[in-house]
């Protein structure tokens, strides 16, 4: 009884360790992607405006979400992709964005700002982070490159064990999607459940279901071909010169991640003072080196060789842009059909 009760006082003492205290007003707490950022970056921002960063990662926009309306964090800032941005503004979980106090955006390109109507109509609630598309990174080695140019590719027996899907709900499904000639936005079960028996089919020949780790895989040469977003292709392609990147003629998801300050946000100038940091052409730069993604940083691109402004792997061109959809926010019927099915997919023997 007596080590229960010492036990117990120990409890409440700890409980109690943070009663009373006060949230500081030099912190920022940051929701991001994994690797999505140059770390000193964080460093950098902190050292110039006494700032204290709290930076935390996720893989997906369903873990973002997930994160997030657990509530168990008030986050002050947070990145992801077009849709999901779109659902938590019908959500009314968005405020909107003081770009006054963001004075940098005028580095950013309006294509891209008019790209984001597609998820933020008037522009009130979000900033242009990195954009690109999602495509078939091969190892031209081990993949004949006329084939390529069609997602057929992936659900050719020569390939067995050699292909890698996108560890993503809607990555995926939109890849069989596209190769149906569906949108990638469908909420028709007949074509989901098409959808769903292609991936089925396809599951026995597939290496591994990956998210980040895919382009490590294609730089070391253990599969032939991977679906990967853009700009992990461009990175990929830096270090294996075997590689080769292609979005099929069928189409593609465009996307763009940005960023967008939370209801939950207690420290919206600190926010505001971070994207405008993130503005800034030297800042920019650096995420760009790191991350290896198109960025809407006009001045940024300029400051690239021309080979690179003109790799169309990293800067999609136009026509391929418009042979594109960009993602939309599912309503929670048909967000469950897609879970379901995936589910199903994933433990399918």
């Amino acid at each position: 009884m007596k080590k229960t009760l010492l036990l117990l006082f120990a409890i409440l003492a700890v409980f109690c360790a943070g009663c009373g205290k006060k949230d500081s007003p030099n912190t920022l707490t940051v929701l991001n992607y994994g690797k999505y950022m140059e770390p000193k970056v964080l460093d950098m921002f902190e050292e110039e405006t006494g700032i204290k960063v709290e930076y935390e990662e996720y893989i997906t926009p369903e873990n973002m979400y997930t994160k997030y309306k657990a509530g168990a964090i008030d986050y002050d800032l947070v990145c992801t992709s077009d849709y999901m941005i779109e659902k938590l503004i019908q959500e009314g979980e968005v405020l909107e964005m003081d770009y006054n106090k963001i004075p940098f955006t005028e580095n950013l390109e309006q294509t891209y700002f008019d790209f984001s109507k597609s998820f933020d109509p008037e522009n009130k609630y979000t900033l242009p982070y990195f954009f690109g598309t999602v495509g078939i990174l091969y190892n031209k080695d081990m993949v004949d490159a006329t084939k390529v140019d069609s997602w057929d590719i992936l659900w050719d027996k020569e390939y067995s064990d050699k292909i890698i899907m996108a560890d993503s709900v809607r990555d995926s499904f939109m890849v069989a999607l596209k190769r149906l000639g569906y949108s990638l936005n469908t909420s028709e079960e007949e074509k989901l459940r098409e959808a769903q028996k292609l991936l089925i089919e396809q599951k026995p020949m597939v290496y591994s279901y990956l998210v980040d780790e895919a382009q490590d895989e294609m730089i070391a040469e253990n599969a032939a071909m991977a679906v990967v977003y853009s700009g992990e292709a461009g990175y990929a392609l830096e270090y294996n010169d075997k590689l080769a990147f292609s979005v099929p003629k069928e189409g593609s998801n465009m996307w763009i991640d940005s960023w967008f300050i939370p209801k939950s946000a207690k420290h919206t100038e600190n926010a505001e003072k971070f994207l405008n940091f993130l503005c800034r052409k030297d800042i920019a730069m650096l995420n760009f080196d790191y991350v290896y993604y198109a960025t809407p940083n006009i001045q940024v691109k300029e400051a690239l060789d021309q080979e690179l402004q003109e790799n169309p792997t990293i800067f999609p061109p136009k026509e391929t842009l418009d042979n594109c959809e960009v993602l939309k926010p599912l309503d929670d019927e048909t967000t469950m059909k897609y879970n379901l099915y995936w589910k199903e997919i994933k433990s399918a023997d």
